[in-house]
């Protein structure tokens, strides 16, 4: 029982500091991409400084960490692995008795714990980080003049009249399915915030250019009301605008997702984006379970088919595949082509099964 307690604590450090290196050099690098997009992206904007674009890509560093963590996990696991073959180590392990899947499982528990930790404390961190990063890259590199909010208290939306003066539409329920805002107020202000009006109205429906408001009543400082059947707001909005302005899945933490996709539901906004991103939280420890496999696929038997290069090869053919897999099925699950459950879970299953019954071929086979 020592020996094998030892034993694994050997393979779960070896692992881990390799996934650690290995993360922490693809974070680099992401970083600097992020950094030269963000200068390239700038052009000429005065307001955008070197230590500002620095700023922005170190506050993007945490979402993008999150999306190298699998193939992270991937190339340390195959580093590891083979680091250990190639010094013959498990090659000692195996003539002892230890099956492959003894020596493995050390390192997929300690991949199952990253993705745990990587759920629930770092996303947490990366989802804050995230949306100040959204509000910078608005305000500095651009962005609309209009703004949204969803709440309990319904939907709140902020947009020019045309004129210059600001317009903020309150509504309950909004159906998505024909584009109309119920029990709905209109508060005008001028430039100078100055309130100057309000309109208080039974519906309104988003048509293409105006907003046309329907069976309300104008009200003006000292003056009568002024009751009307119709009623056209101009606006630059859409329904894609609307249903893409709430905020993105990545400015959620794991914790918060939940309580805003009822939200969404109940105020009838769709919510397959964030429904698809909490289920693809849900399933990334496993999903780095799936990777450790399939590392262990193209590293443990390198020194009868050829060492690293085949290795190399086998990993970036594999990661490749899998971000492939991953996207044409996400995109699916947010177009409910496929329910968001088997979208979210299908690289996870598919890395699972194929790096379990490809080790049993290779090892028991």
């Amino acid at each position: 029982m020592l020996l094998g307690r030892t034993l694994s604590a050997y393979i779960a450090r070896h692992f881990f500091l390799w996934f650690c290196g290995v993360f922490g050099a693809m974070a680099v690098i992401t970083f600097l991409a992020d950094y030269i997009e963000l200068i390239r992206r700038s052009g000429a904007k005065i307001q955008a400084t070197l230590g500002l674009l620095f700023k922005m890509a170190a506050l993007q560093s945490p979402q993008t960490a999150q999306e190298v963590l699998p193939f992270a996990v991937l190339f340390g696991a195959m580093f590891a692995f083979w680091r250990l073959t190639r010094n013959n180590e498990l090659v000692i392990v195996r003539a002892a008795g230890v099956s492959v899947w003894q020596f493995l499982m050390p390192a997929v528990l300690v991949a199952l714990l990253i993705g745990v930790v990587a759920v629930t404390i770092f996303n947490p961190i990366a989802a804050l980080t995230s949306a100040a990063y959204e509000k910078l890259d608005a305000r500095i590199l651009g962005g609309s003049s209009d703004a949204m909010l969803l709440s309990n208290s319904g939907f709140w939306l902020r947009q020019s009249d045309g004129s210059g003066d600001q317009v903020i539409i309150h509504g309950g329920k909004f159906a998505s399915f024909d584009l109309v805002l119920d029990k709905v107020s209109i508060f005008f202000f001028d430039n100078r915030t100055g309130f100057t009006s309000r309109i208080d109205a039974r519906t309104a429906r988003l048509e293409p250019g105006d907003w046309l408001v329907i069976d309300g009543v104008r009200w003006r400082p000292d003056k009568l009301s002024e009751p009307f059947a119709q009623w056209r707001l101009p606006t630059e909005l859409t329904a894609h605008n609307i249903e893409q302005s709430f905020a993105s899945p990545e400015t959620l933490s794991f914790w918060d997702l939940p309580g805003f996709i009822e939200l969404l539901e109940r105020s009838g906004f769709p919510a397959q984006r964030h429904r698809l991103h909490y289920d693809v939280l849900l399933a990334r420890p496993f999903l780095l379970c799936s990777m450790v496999l399939i590392a262990a696929i193209f590293s443990l038997r390198m020194q009868r088919r050829g060492g690293a290069t085949l290795m190399i090869v086998g990993g970036v053919t594999a990661g490749f595949v899998l971000f492939v897999v991953s996207n044409i099925v996400f995109a699916l699950g947010i177009s409910a082509k496929v329910p968001v459950v088997l979208a979210a879970w299908t690289p996870t299953g598919v890395g699972l099964i194929f790096g379990a019954s490809t080790l049993l071929h290779l090892e028991d086979g």
